[in-house]
């Protein structure tokens, strides 16, 4: 059974909605569970990527994949600590994330492995990919704030970032991934959820 569980999609893809639907879904039913988020925009390195993010000031994508890793090995015993308390862990984004938007920008995707192996990054158990078009993504985000950030607002990138993804999945990356159709409804898209992780 998964316990790991990372919820991946390009900008507006639906990831924070389905983490949290899941994370409810599993403590009504008693079952020991945690949820993260990455950026972890709480603490002093996600303020900081939150201010790149917001153009205000730029970094090479080598320097990029440094800021987010360190994000998460901020965390790294706290989730493992969950794991070996029998906990489910839920992702909200992870490392799969810098993996793709750090690649797209040219960090070869086995320096970015080996640096997860380096820092004994934990491998998620299982990885939803929630597919949606550069499209919704824009029609989402614009909803939601109208202060887009760098990756929100550029429809190209978002293009070429869906690319990317599909490459990462046809070859399996650091995990297990499963892609769903993000496009429909949120009720739809969790009894998607429930099917892979075979809760329904």
């Amino acid at each position: 059974m998964a316990r790991f569980v990372v919820f991946e999609g390009i900008d507006g893809a639906g990831t924070e909605e389905q983490s949290k639907r899941l994370l409810d879904f599993l403590r009504e039913r008693k079952i020991p569970a945690e949820r993260i988020e990455y950026p972890g925009y709480h603490n002093p390195i996600g303020k900081f990527i939150h201010e790149y993010l917001h153009k205000k000031f730029d970094l090479t994508p080598d320097v990029q994949s440094l800021f987010y890793a360190a994000d998460m090995i901020n965390d790294r015993e706290k989730i493992k600590l969950w794991l070996k308390q029998g906990k489910y862990v839920i992702a909200d984004r992870y490392f799969t994330s810098t993996l793709a938007y750090q690649g797209l920008r040219g960090v070869k995707t086995k320096k970015l492995l080996k640096l997860a192996e380096l820092f004994e990054i934990p491998k998620p158990d299982i990885v939803l990919f929630l597919k949606v078009s550069p499209e919704t993504s824009m029609q989402r985000k614009l909803k939601e704030k109208t202060d887009l950030d760098r990756n929100e607002s550029d429809k190209t990138f978002l293009e070429k970032l869906s690319v990317f993804y599909e490459q990462l999945i046809k070859d399996q990356v650091f995990s297990q991934w499963y892609v769903l159709d993000g496009e429909k409804s949120k009720e739809e898209v969790f009894e998607q959820v429930k099917k892979v992780l075979r809760m329904d």
